[in-house]
């Protein structure tokens, strides 16, 4: 079997999304510093208390969710065996280097947490993002250049994530609600992240990353992939650089998807929030088995899975 472990970006974040990892003592450190970067708020009480809004906001939901991938794998690092592949969906992709034993996980979450201050100060005021399916990429593209919005990520299925103003994307929607077979929704995102408009929270980003520590782990069993063209992270600095340039191009999901299957892959683990990443998978490839980790009632059911696999 070779495993791939997804990454989930921000969107799904829930009161119960530390259920299974909350009393994990292998991730009792990484709540930790997760309570330090939110302000002395413990992130497993935090999510249990407050605001939906408060839990999208984004260095909050940015933090939450990179907390929760690194949390899952630290509890679940015992059980992974052989080969394993990761890729990471937004700010996941931050988690995937921790996954993958590039950067170590609490430097990871500091990372996260200067990443979300970088675009905060970059963005420009309402910005969001929306969903659209049914159209083409050249359709969307089109409808992208009318209303000036840009493509933020391309999911399988002709499934696109658009960024901008959210004046354009409310002009965009109305658009695209008068055709048949569509479907749109907005995101609980407060930036358009992945688009141009983040330009120079990714020149910040990039000098941020530069000085953080960052190598192979010796034990190379592991493939990383970079999010903006899926292919695999064969060089640290190259790979920072894309990590970087991710704020503010367009993310290539359906790539990384492929670029998991092509590496053999035939087992996937979304490890959450949510399981909008394992249901992509199986739209995408239903031949594959595919579970994300809030399918689970317990770690240990999570564990016996992963070791008979």
């Amino acid at each position: 079997m070779t495993l791939a472990i997804l990454c989930s970006g921000q969107g799904r974040q829930h009161a119960n999304m530390f259920a299974l990892t909350a009393d994990a003592p292998e991730a009792s450190g990484l709540f930790s510093r997760g309570e330090f970067l939110l302000g002395g708020r413990d992130p497993r009480e935090l999510v249990k208390t407050e605001s939906p809004e408060r839990l999208h906001q984004n260095r909050a939901g940015q933090i939450l969710c990179a907390l929760q991938a690194l949390a899952a794998a630290a509890a679940l690092r015992c059980s992974i065996h052989g080969r394993f592949i990761v890729a990471g969906y937004s700010v996941g992709e931050m988690a995937a280097w921790g996954v993958a034993g590039l950067i170590e996980a609490n430097m990871v979450l500091d990372l996260v947490g200067q990443r979300a201050d970088a675009m905060d100060r970059a963005s420009p005021r309402d910005d969001g993002l929306f969903f659209v399916r049914g159209l083409s990429q050249l359709s969307v593209g089109a409808l992208c250049a009318r209303h000036d919005v840009a493509i933020a990520i391309i999911n399988p299925g002709d499934g696109f994530v658009l960024g901008g103003s959210r004046s354009a994307l409310r002009s965009l929607s109305d658009e695209v609600k008068g055709m048949s077979g569509t479907r749109v929704v907005d995101l609980p995102i407060e930036l358009a992240s992945h688009t141009p408009r983040l330009a120079m929270a990714s020149a910040e980003f990039r000098r941020i990353l530069r000085a953080a520590p960052a190598a192979f782990p010796s034990d190379r069993r592991t493939r990383l992939l970079s999010g903006i063209d899926g292919a695999p992270v064969l060089d640290v600095q190259t790979g920072k650089d894309k990590l970087a340039d991710q704020i503010s191009q367009t993310l290539h999901w359906a790539d990384c998807l492929q670029g998991c299957i092509e590496g053999g892959a035939n087992e996937f683990l979304e490890l959450g929030p949510g399981s909008a990443l394992s249901e992509m998978v199986a739209g995408a490839y239903p031949g594959v088995s595919t579970r994300s980790l809030e399918e689970f009632k317990t770690l240990q059911g999570a564990r016996a899975w992963l070791s008979s696999a």
